[in-house]
């Protein structure tokens, strides 16, 4: 079973960095593209996203800048510069404390997370039927204590880890897409925000 690493404490100008690049479709894919390969180069990330090396050179370097990636020191030549994500395990406990405009920018890029992950729903419950047992959907209530909910969720860690494949996968793996979230029932039942025409 695989070790989780540290967890980086997400805060400050590396939180107002994140959004700045997950505001970009670019910088975004680009992390996107990382995170599922692991490392890459401006040429491969270029010709996975259709576009040009110089694009991507730039905001390669500019994600390095914001200490968002690192350059894989032993795999770069040259010109031909290696990359990797250091995003990995970054996030922002809850309870921290955080100025006014970090947490705009954390409220935005959970805006940008979860447009992402309504689109995984939509595609799980679409392709359902026909999925042969890939897509697993499943929906429950639970009465809990605040110190239960954090031990759940330090259990769906755990668990996840324990899946986490070292090396190569085994032949037929396919990544998969896994969210949890949880929060009480009553902030989904409480009154629905008058909008504006």
């Amino acid at each position: 079973m695989a070790e989780p690493p540290e967890q980086r404490v997400l805060t400050g100008p590396d939180l107002k960095a994140l959004q700045k690049a997950l505001a970009n479709p670019v910088r975004r894919d680009i992390l996107t593209y990382l995170g599922k390969h692991g490392e890459a180069n401006s040429t491969s990330v270029a010709k996975a996203l259709g576009e040009s090396t110089g694009t991507t050179s730039y905001h390669l370097r500019k994600l390095a800048e914001q200490t968002l990636i690192a350059e894989v020191a032993e795999r770069s030549a040259g010109r031909e510069r290696w990359w990797r994500s250091m995003m990995t395990n970054i996030y922002t406990p809850p309870g921290l404390e955080l100025t006014a405009d970090e947490r705009t920018a954390a409220t935005q890029i959970g805006a940008l997370k979860m447009s992402h992950d309504l689109d995984l729903v939509v595609r799980a419950y679409a392709g359902y039927d026909s999925a042969e047992g890939w897509h697993q959907i499943y929906r429950a209530g639970l009465t809990l204590t605040r110190d239960q909910v954090a031990a759940f969720a330090e259990d769906f860690r755990a668990l996840l880890w324990k899946y986490t494949v070292e090396g190569e996968p085994e032949p037929g793996a396919r990544e998969m897409a896994v969210r949890l979230v949880v929060l009480p029932e009553e902030s989904l039942t409480g009154p629905i925000p008058a909008t504006s025409d």
